[in-house]
């Protein structure tokens, strides 16, 4: 696995894997170059079959400010620019990839999350949040509209009313409050974050030919749109039946 891209820095333990933005400076908010970078990672990690959990997690005191706002002040001065154009979808692709990942994904949120970087925090399968960190969507206080499927990443896993009062209204929640909220699975003191969402990752990682295929399972059902119970009893079958031939032959 490559050790080095743009701003983007990747770690691996055992079965789990950590993908860190690594751009403390500007508090990790994602340019181009960095969301192409991350899109790469993700197809190095998908290529690995030793990863079974991959922890989202960034560099110094933040987690991702958002979109860098240089690069989209220049998307601004003219949006149908075909490279401006591109260039955001890059960053739109960015998280989406991180979405796709094929093993479990665990955001872990210290410092705060605005904007993009909520989107690339909802992307993951499961959030850790320092319950001092703050949360919020950020679009509508700065005069942008929402971009990268922001409501669906909001409403798929909190209340539409917490998902309205964020996009909406511009609202700002702890990390304390976005656990209360189903935002998040725990908040817990910001120096425990990391370790925390590494400890939960490993259950995964210890199996990822399990993990991947039980992520993959879970999010067709779950959507959205979310499936059918009788749907989901036969997505699930041949994988089932997959692991008891495994364990009945000696794996894990």
């Amino acid at each position: 696995m490559p050790s080095a891209y743009a701003d983007i820095r990747v770690e691996q333990e055992g079965g789990v894997a950590r993908l860190v933005l690594d751009a403390p400076a500007r508090r990790n908010a994602l340019t181009v170059e960095m969301a192409q970078a991350m899109v790469r990672a993700c197809d190095d990690l998908d290529a690995d079959p030793s990863v079974g959990a991959v922890v989202v997690c960034g560099a110094g005191e933040y987690f991702c400010a958002g979109g860098d706002r240089p690069t989209l002040a220049a998307v601004g001065e003219d949006p149908a620019d075909p490279e401006r154009y591109d260039g955001m979808g890059d960053i739109y692709r960015a998280f989406a990839r991180v979405g796709e990942l094929r093993a479990p994904t665990i955001a872990a949120i210290r410092g705060g999350a605005v904007g993009a970087g909520m989107n690339l925090a909802m992307a993951t399968d499961v959030r850790i949040a320092a319950r001092d960190a703050k949360l919020a969507s950020g679009f509508i206080p700065i005069g942008l509209h929402p971009g990268g499927g922001h409501g669906v990443l909001l409403g798929r896993t909190g209340a539409r009313e917490a998902a309205a009062a964020l996009m909406l209204f511009g609202e700002r929640v702890s990390g304390e409050r976005f656990a209360e909220l189903g935002m998040a699975w725990a908040a817990v003191d910001a120096a425990d974050v990391e370790d925390v969402a590494m400890t939960l990752a490993a259950r995964p990682g210890a199996d990822p030919d399990l993990a991947r295929r039980t992520a993959a399972s879970m999010r067709m059902e779950l959507g959205p749109p979310a499936m059918t119970w009788a749907a989901a009893l036969q997505l699930e079958r041949p994988e089932q039946m997959w692991s008891m031939r495994r364990k009945a032959q000696g794996g894990s």
